[in-house]
């Protein structure tokens, strides 16, 4: 990304933390990344790893058991740069922002809407909220996004119901919504999880498409790695709340070096492969993120764990180059022990 650029946004040392019975859960732990304008970061990793309440954390919508720590330096759109996780979340400074300049897109269209009433009115929302009180030109606003999102015969869609609505049209409403307030970042949380094939590729092309036309950056979250192939400039994969590799999507798809990002690359099935191969499959699930002691979370299921170090101690995050980066004991004994033959 070119130096002349400002993020706009940077997550600093997230974590989200919940206090249980049985002690404390950290489903997020050190979170570090960075989007600038008109780039897509792809967040990866499996259910449970903590991509969802990472995204939350930003516009301050998590659960009031979550307490967040760390910085959320957001870049507003007067150039001023604010800490969000500084802002009450029921505040007027963070419901600025929230919708207007930072949207985010949910992972289910059938459960996001209300449905006690129609599509336009939920759109208008936020148009009413954040653009103008004039009803009627509210209503034009909300109608001209719903065209740019592909809505066929959008006069008569605006005062349907979510129920009249098939699922592929729902998600684009739902993108409709976020988008109405060409907002300067877009959350996208799975949004097209419960699409069949030819919609997705439609969601997906729309959104490249809005990017294009409004500038804007996006935090694509997905747990398909053929996705982020299509839609992500860089990647960060996540694993137990912690992000154990970034880099572009080439570095990611070409040279993974974290075990677990090796295993996500070899679970997908690889175009000229033989039908009788068998996929790669990487043993046990994600643990829970309670009461956690130092070490590497992916000690349990990695084949290439070092016994006394990775169970004992946290590895650090190192560059490989570029923008390429891991957090591993055994990429990091390896990258020290290239450069000493060098």
């Amino acid at each position: 990304m070119s130096e002349t650029k400002q993020p706009i946004i940077q997550v600093k040392n997230l974590g989200v933390n919940i206090k249980m019975d049985e002690g404390l859960l950290t489903p997020v732990r050190g979170v570090d990344f960075e989007i600038y304008p008109g780039e897509t970061l792809g967040l990866v990793g499996e259910s449970g790893c903590g991509k969802s309440l990472t995204s939350k954390a930003i516009l301050g919508i998590n659960d009031k058991k979550c307490t967040s720590t760390g910085e959320i330096l957001f870049r507003d759109e007067t150039d001023k740069v604010v800490d969000l996780l500084k802002l009450n979340p029921r505040g007027k400074e963070i419901r600025a922002i929230r919708g207007k300049q930072i949207s985010m897109i949910f992972q289910e269209p059938m459960v996001a809407f209300s449905p006690m009433y129609t599509i336009g009115s939920q759109i208008n929302e936020a148009t009413l909220l954040h653009i103008t009180r004039d009803k009627k030109k509210a209503r034009e606003i909300s109608l001209e996004m719903m065209k740019m999102v592909g809505i066929a015969n959008a006069e008569k869609r605006y005062d349907q119901y979510p129920h009249e609505f098939s699922g592929g049209m729902l998600q684009r409403a739902l993108i409709a919504m976020a988008l109405v307030c060409r907002p300067r970042m877009l959350i996208a949380d799975e949004p097209t999880t419960a699409l069949d094939v030819t919609i997705q590729a439609q969601i997906l092309e729309l959104m490249q498409s809005l990017q294009k036309e409004l500038g804007m950056a996006i935090l694509f979250i997905t747990h398909d790695l053929g996705t982020v192939a299509k839609m992500c400039d860089r990647v960060a994969v996540m694993y137990l709340g912690k992000i154990v590799e970034t880099g572009t999507a080439r570095e990611i798809y070409k040279n993974p070096q974290h075990p677990y990002t090796k295993g996500l690359m070899g679970s997908v099935h690889k175009i000229g492969s033989l039908k009788a191969d068998r996929l790669f499959s990487i043993e046990g699930t994600v643990p829970l993120a309670l009461n956690l002691q130092p070490g590497c979370g992916f000690y349990e299921r990695c084949g290439d764990r070092i016994e006394g170090v990775c169970n004992k101690i946290d590895p650090e995050t190192i560059n490989l180059g570029g923008t390429h980066c891991v957090a591993c004991h055994r990429c990091k004994r390896a990258a020290e022990k290239e450069a000493v033959t060098e």
